[in-house]
């Protein structure tokens, strides 16, 4: 299974981040490269949340009624006349469910990593979400995922996708985001599971981030 870096690197994903570039008026390499270190944070909140079985359940329902892939189907249309405000209020529950409390903490990393303001990063995120979450449904249809188990893999596979490279690029974004590791440990303790989980050494946080590598 290709990584969800291969789809921004795809056609479709140039329509996605020019499109959301264009929708909050940001720079489109920016955009870009906010996406890259954005997107597999969301997956791998998602996957830990998809680790319980209630979480598991609320991901694949939500996949299964709303997100089922058609929203990639009309990118034109989405972005042609400016991003519905139902879109971004479903992207703003979507990161609210995914994120919780760690939300402004990872807005804030991702600002200070992308040169985009918090605020706007906030707006992409809102924008980003729902196709990525329409990207997990098509995925979901053509795995017929169906169980706890399937999600969790379906998530997995979209992310040890992801180059070395590409992980440690992130993961530098991460470590650079604040000199007093406030963040780090707040975006540690959201992909590992609880917030009071402290950092263990750069090897130990690539392998919570990405589910350890090959």
């Amino acid at each position: 299974m290709s990584g969800i870096l291969d789809l921004l690197n795809s056609d479709l994903g140039k329509t996605i981040v020019s499109g959301v570039a264009g929708q909050t008026g940001q720079d489109e390499s920016k955009t870009g490269n906010l996406l890259t270190m954005a997107l597999p944070v969301l997956m791998q909140a998602m996957k830990n949340n998809a680790a319980t079985p209630q979480g598991a359940d609320g991901l694949l329902s939500a996949l299964n009624k709303k997100h089922d892939g058609s929203i990639l189907d009309n990118l034109g249309g989405l972005f042609g006349g400016g991003v519905d405000s139902n879109v971004m209020d479903d992207g703003s529950k979507i990161l609210g469910h995914v994120l919780g409390s760690r939300q402004q903490n990872v807005e804030n990393a991702l600002s200070k990593k992308s040169g985009i303001n918090a605020g706007s990063v906030g707006q992409i995120l809102k924008v980003a979400a729902p196709i990525l979450m329409g990207v997990l449904g098509k995925q979901s249809k053509q795995q017929n995922t169906n169980n706890s188990s399937g999600i969790e893999s379906l998530l997995g596979g979209l992310l040890k996708g992801n180059s070395p490279q590409q992980e440690q690029s992130f993961l530098e974004s991460i470590l650079d985001a604040d000199g007093d590791g406030s963040i780090i440990d707040d975006v540690a303790g959201m992909v590992l599971g609880g917030g009071s989980k402290k950092k263990s050494g750069l090897g130990g946080l690539l392998g919570g981030l990405f589910g350890g590598k090959k």
